[in-house]
């Protein structure tokens, strides 16, 4: 009777893990509707030819393709082919915010720690794995907390690129080299390089041309298997102006990447567009560190003297969600300044914190950065963890937000604030597609979620495993 009834619980048991593998492993079509984890007008056909011949294209083929990768047609790495260029797909990720580990961090926390990590990693590997992106970007805020040590952001840096978003060996060569060495960085020496850079030389290294590949710039081709991966600065990251130091920027930029740059792609053509990273943490205060400030506006200056050229549209990425009025968003205006602070209070009357950037930044940022009146453009940021969709519309010389496109004397420039990927987010990944119209001569630009579900449900996928394992061990051995 006991091994009948062990028996029976054991498939119990099994029917209920297959049933959660199968929702975790197909969670994009079981979750969502079929719009929703593809790119937008986009038909994905199988790498045999036979049954793209004899098979029509129909929604089901295509879920099956999407769901398992290795079927699909290679994506072409050519930017451009039969005289049309290739479509942007973007993969954003907003605020993974991944806590860290301290001696006094309880057991039961550590494995939550180690578990989110594999949650948020699960999320990126089967869109990245689906979709095949050519740029990746997470949206600021890659750790839940800026005063942390040298040691600990090497190690919370670690996690990111070997469990979060993992990469082949030779794009994290840098991480590990710098873990393995565990030494305090020389921020001081850092800050005396960056204060002897002439600003047009900076911003000259900082502008890049046709770059899909970090390590190999000299592509200038899409590369599918190792996405171009963009960093945006959080103010868990580097810190608000208020607070952000010398050695805050200095290990970002040493494992992250710069925090302004620009990317021009296909310049000269009719289908030239760019990719501006903006560090909007760096363009209010006042600032602990006033050369912040005039770096990032030296950098939007030099970004404005390129316009006269710059015929294209633009995505702009950065952490801070531009002004709008106060119920459009979850977060509406707000920006909080030290005051009687006796802890630091050098800090005193300097930003502490803020939801949007001020109304006159934000006319100032789109000005420069959207120039070309008859282009669409897209912003991408975070912060908010509620996310928000708006539209920034034009009415005599001014920018104004909107829950939808209303009456504009340009085209519309549309702001997402990427929703977290966090559990209690439901594990979400934007999905930016541009594609070039050329019956109106101009990149459009769609964007839509992914979502999974809350962490607790990937857990229970992992745990009923483990117990399945178990009581089908027992059962064999009884």
């Amino acid at each position: 009777m006991a091994r009948l009834k062990l028996s029976a619980a054991t498939w119990v048991v099994t029917t209920i893990t297959l049933l959660l593998n199968v929702f975790v492993y197909f969670y994009p079509n079981i979750v969502n509707a079929p719009h929703q984890c593809r790119w937008h007008n986009t038909p994905v056909h199988s790498k045999y030819s036979f049954i793209n011949k004899y098979l029509p294209v129909a929604p089901w083929l295509e879920t099956v393709l999407l769901n398992f990768p290795s079927l699909q047609e290679p994506k072409t790495r050519k930017a451009y082919e039969n005289g049309r260029v290739s479509d942007i797909n973007m993969l954003t990720f907003g605020d993974p915010q991944i806590n860290g580990n301290w001696a006094s961090t309880p057991y039961l926390k550590r494995l939550d720690n180690y578990g989110n990590d594999y949650y948020l990693g699960h999320i990126y590997n089967t869109m990245k794995n689906r979709l095949k992106p050519s740029h990746v970007a997470v949206m600021g805020d890659q750790f839940s907390l800026q005063w942390i040590h040298d040691s600990e952001f090497y190690n919370r840096t670690l996690r990111f690129v070997e469990r979060l978003f993992p990469r082949d060996p030779k794009y994290k060569e840098n991480v590990l080299e710098i873990w393995r060495k565990h030494q305090d960085y020389d921020w001081i020496a850092w800050l005396s390089r960056e204060t002897q850079i002439d600003p047009q030389d900076r911003y000259n290294s900082r502008s890049y041309r046709d770059v899909y590949d970090w390590y190999f710039p000299e592509e200038h081709q899409p590369n599918f298997e190792n996405p171009l991966f963009i960093n945006l600065t959080g103010n868990h990251d580097v810190g608000y102006s208020g607070d952000a130091t010398w050695q805050h920027m200095a290990r970002f930029h040493l494992l992250f990447g710069q925090n302004n740059y620009v990317i021009n792609y296909n310049e000269g053509t009719p289908e030239a567009w760019r990719l501006v990273v903006l560090d909007s943490l760096s363009l209010e205060g006042p600032a602990l560190q006033e050369e912040f400030r005039d770096y990032t506006w030296s950098f939007l200056e030099n970004l404005k003297k390129s316009n006269d050229n710059f015929k294209g549209s633009t995505i702009l990425l950065t952490h801070i969600p531009f002004y709008k009025k106060a119920g459009l968003c979850a977060d509406g205006p707000e920006h909080i300044y030290y005051e009687n602070y006796e802890k630091e209070p050098y800090k005193n009357g300097k930003l502490r914190s803020h939801n949007h950037l001020l109304y006159e930044t934000t006319q100032q940022v789109l000005d420069i950065v959207f120039p070309n009146a008859d282009k669409e453009g897209i912003i991408l940021t975070g912060h908010d963890h509620v996310g928000c969709n708006t539209w920034y519309g034009h009415h005599d010389g001014e920018w104004v937000a909107s829950g939808e496109k209303e009456a504009s004397d340009r085209k519309h420039v549309r702001e997402v604030v990427v929703r977290a990927m966090m559990g209690e987010f439901d594990g979400q990944t934007g999905l930016v597609t541009g594609q070039f119209d050329y019956a109106e001569n101009a990149w459009k630009f769609e964007f839509t979620y992914c979502s999974f579900v809350i962490q607790h449900v990937w857990w229970a996928s992992k745990v009923a495993l483990l117990l399945t394992v178990l009581l089908q061990s027992l059962n064999f051995l009884l």
